[in-house]
């Protein structure tokens, strides 16, 4: 329960940094309820929309209402997907709107015991730290090698966890081990004639436990003639932190990936992850305020390519690009999409393909409820999110699924094994699927 200090605290802090004439450009015309899966999958109430959300944080700046757990329940269910803004005619950054709410939130507001034990552990303890999400994601590598994972599953032990947790238990990739792991490249020439110098945003979880899409990314930027460096010193992106009410962390460590990059002579700094690509193209918002760091922001966001994009540039659908006959969709990165406005080019690479039959997803733009940790959170919309994804994937008759964000991945392969759908559906990251495109295509 909030107290009524920290409702206090809270409104006087909503009236102090809300964004007054971002809330006001909001001209409540409705034009955002079709793209808003909550708004939708809760039976259309209002509070669970773009515009009733933004009703609710001016009421609160305004004095109107208390920030309630009504209110926080709202801006908690949503998924964060940005899908109202390319919709929005008036252009009102909502995913700003939210993030400062939040964290307004989350800052004034004292959390039980565990969930601040939680939080910490999470968001200070574990993500800005490389080495310890190795640590840590190698414990999941030990229980996949152990056997321990075997004798789980037939002691029937899952079924004390929330269905959604059991059934990701069984999708998540096989881990590397800890010496993999720690054994990164940090500097790797081109094939062939150098086209372009690229730096390489790794991420935390793409490098530990999606390690080897990492590796296939690798590989591809090599192939179209990029000379690749990766700096050891860059962090996890900040995107949990800004999304949750942890700015100031998220803030921190924008700070620490713009002197990791901004040094390197390169062309472009690629990402292969939306989530991350959607966090890191606004480092120059999350740092406005910070004059001594805004212009080193725009430089760092101003290199930032998608690795869909970087292939179109070079060429790479051009080539002889084979795989056996499949029918092929593919579910957008919601940040990739509504943020980093990057959603032709994977299309254009799948179609280049010879032996791809790429059927369009109805509703493909529309969030798959992974979100994050919002699938955990707030795990019944997420699967009821799912589940409406899956009629979709269905109706395409896609035997590959493509995605361009981990999260979405696990999303989808967990909506394949819901579906009992795991004997004839896999769901891929592109650059996984490109790569065994372009090796099939040399062995042919």
């Amino acid at each position: 329960m909030t107290t009524a200090k920290e409702k206090q605290m809270i409104q006087e802090e909503f009236a102090k940094r809300m964004d007054e004439n971002e809330l006001l450009n909001c001209m409540r015309c409705g034009f955002c309820l079709p793209s808003c899966p909550t708004y939708i999958e809760s039976g259309f109430q209002e509070t669970h929309s773009p515009r009733g959300r933004i009703a609710l944080m001016k009421a609160v700046v305004d004095g109107i209402i208390e920030p309630d757990e009504d209110v926080e329940k709202s801006l908690n269910m949503c998924l964060g997907c940005r899908a109202c803004e390319p919709v929005c005619p008036s252009g009102v950054k909502y995913g700003h709107l939210l993030e400062e709410a939040r964290d307004i939130i989350n800052q004034n507001k004292k959390h039980s015991v565990p969930v601040k034990a939680l939080r910490q552990v999470v968001f200070t303890g574990l993500f800005p730290h490389q080495s310890r999400m190795r640590s840590f994601i190698n414990l999941i590598g030990l229980y996949q090698r152990s056997g321990l994972q075997k004798a789980v599953r037939q002691t029937g032990l899952l079924r004390l966890f929330p269905d959604s947790m059991a059934t990701m238990e069984k999708v998540l990739p096989v881990i590397p081990t800890l010496k993999e792991m720690k054994n990164r490249p940090t500097q790797l020439s081109a094939e062939g004639k150098k086209k372009k110098k690229v730096a390489f945003f790794s991420g935390c979880l793409m490098d530990t436990m999606f390690m080897k899409t990492n590796d296939a990314t690798i590989k591809l930027l090599q192939a179209v003639g990029c000379e690749i460096v990766i700096p050891r010193e860059q962090v996890c992106c900040g995107a949990l932190h800004g999304h949750s009410g942890e700015k100031n962390t998220a803030k921190e460590l924008a700070k620490q990936n713009i002197q990791a990059f901004e040094a390197l002579q390169v062309d472009y700094i690629i990402t292969n992850a939306g989530g991350c690509s959607g966090f890191l193209i606004e480092y120059h918002h999350l740092l406005k305020d910070e004059p001594e760091w805004l212009e080193r922001a725009m430089t760092f966001t101003s290199k930032l390519k998608d690795l869909s994009s970087i292939l179109i540039e070079l060429d790479f659908d051009k080539r002889n690009l084979k795989l056996n006959s499949q029918t092929v969709t593919y579910q957008d990165s919601c940040h990739l999409r509504n943020v980093m406005k990057t959603y032709n080019e994977p299309r254009k690479l799948l179609n280049s393909i010879e032996g791809i039959d790429f059927n369009e997803m109805d509703d493909a733009d529309r969030c798959c409820g992974s979100a994050g940790i919002y699938n955990i959170v707030e795990s019944e919309m997420s699967m009821q999110i799912l589940d409406y994804k899956m009629e979709k994937v269905k109706e395409t008759e896609a035997v590959t699924i493509v995605t361009s964000n981990p999260g979405c991945l696990l999303q989808m392969k967990l909506g394949i094994e819901r579906e009992g759908l795991s004997e004839k559906v896999r769901a891929v990251h592109i650059a996984d699927l490109l790569l065994e495109a372009l090796e099939n295509s040399s062995t042919s």
